[in-house]
């Protein structure tokens, strides 16, 4: 059985910030760390910081330090040490074998390549693996229900996994434990109670919390951000060569986060300390933008309010 640590009281939040060693912090990676970290620190909690290196055919050499030695550039020390994913393989582990226990999850032969177009996994091996093939993954069998959930931005959410992605792999063919599952436990582990992350990933969120309730861990309360978009409406990402945040001006980065989050510091105040003071003061998740935010040159061209 795989049992998270005591959590902090419900009345502490824990937020945290959790970037993959692929490459350098861009700025949509920076408005996604401002934005859990003030959600933390404006309601007197902790904000935490993990480094999700459980992929090392995509990580970059170095890209960790960097990461963040560009936090702290920009007045972001996280309130605990560093955690590593990397370091909690065993309680993966063990978890993929609680799930196989419970026969919530089973073994798979099917491979990309076997996948209907839409991509959605039809359940082949959920009965068996068909003969002629082998083992190669794990997936998790996610049933028929709707999950629902409250954004404390986007307001209620309802998914259906079986309809978007259909039983979901939590071990690779490659051995690697999948992002979905990792990120549950270790976020259960550290007593995480806010996940404030990039609307990107919310799609997720129903797979994580069956997951959740599969392990028996609480549901963090979900905090979902605007995509940030270049003018092409192309997502800023580090697989785009995104510029690095770390060679830019840290008080006028960061006014541009804040705006880019609806909260627009008052003109004058562009060093980091006057940035934050206030921040703090003036955080208000329903300020921020719906839909993704268009930066361009600097500036923040427009969104959805």
């Amino acid at each position: 059985m795989v049992e998270a640590p005591c959590a902090l009281e419900v009345s502490t939040p824990v937020g945290r910030f959790a970037p993959s060693p692929t490459g350098d912090l861009h700025f949509g990676s920076l408005v996604a760390a401002v934005g859990s970290f003030l959600d933390a620190r404006a309601r007197q909690g902790q904000w935490l910081v993990r480094i999700e290196d459980i992929d090392p055919p995509r990580e970059v050499a170095g890209a960790a330090e960097r990461q963040l030695a560009a936090l702290a550039k920009f007045g972001m020390t996280p309130d605990r040490p560093i955690m590593y994913q990397s370091r909690s393989r065993l309680r993966h582990e063990a978890a993929l074998d609680q799930l196989l226990d419970l026969a919530l999850a089973y073994p798979c032969g099917c491979s990309r390549k076997d996948l209907p177009p839409d991509g959605i996994y039809p359940g082949t091996c959920r009965s068996g693996i068909p003969e002629g093939r082998q083992p190669r993954s794990v997936r998790f069998a996610v049933g028929e229900s709707e999950v629902a959930f409250d954004d404390r931005a986007l307001g209620l959410q309802r998914q259906v996994p079986a309809r978007q992605s259909g039983d979901f792999i939590i071990r690779r063919a490659d051995g690697l434990i999948a992002y979905q599952l990792a990120v549950v436990i270790d976020d259960a582990a550290a007593g995480v109670t806010d996940v404030v992350r990039g609307a990107d990933l919310l799609d997720s969120t129903a797979r994580q919390i069956l997951l959740q309730r599969a392990l028996g861990f609480s549901t963090p309360r979900y905090l979902h951000l605007p995509v940030i978009v270049d003018a092409n409406g192309r997502k800023l990402s580090k697989s785009r060569a995104a510029d690095p945040v770390a060679a830019l001006p840290a008080g006028a980065t960061l006014a541009l986060a804040l705006e880019a989050l609806g909260h627009p510091p008052p003109p004058g105040c562009q060093n980091l300390a006057s940035l934050w003071t206030w921040a703090l003061e003036h955080w208000k998740p329903a300020r921020i933008p719906l839909g993704p935010v268009t930066v361009h040159d600097g500036r923040v061209e427009s969104y959805t309010p």
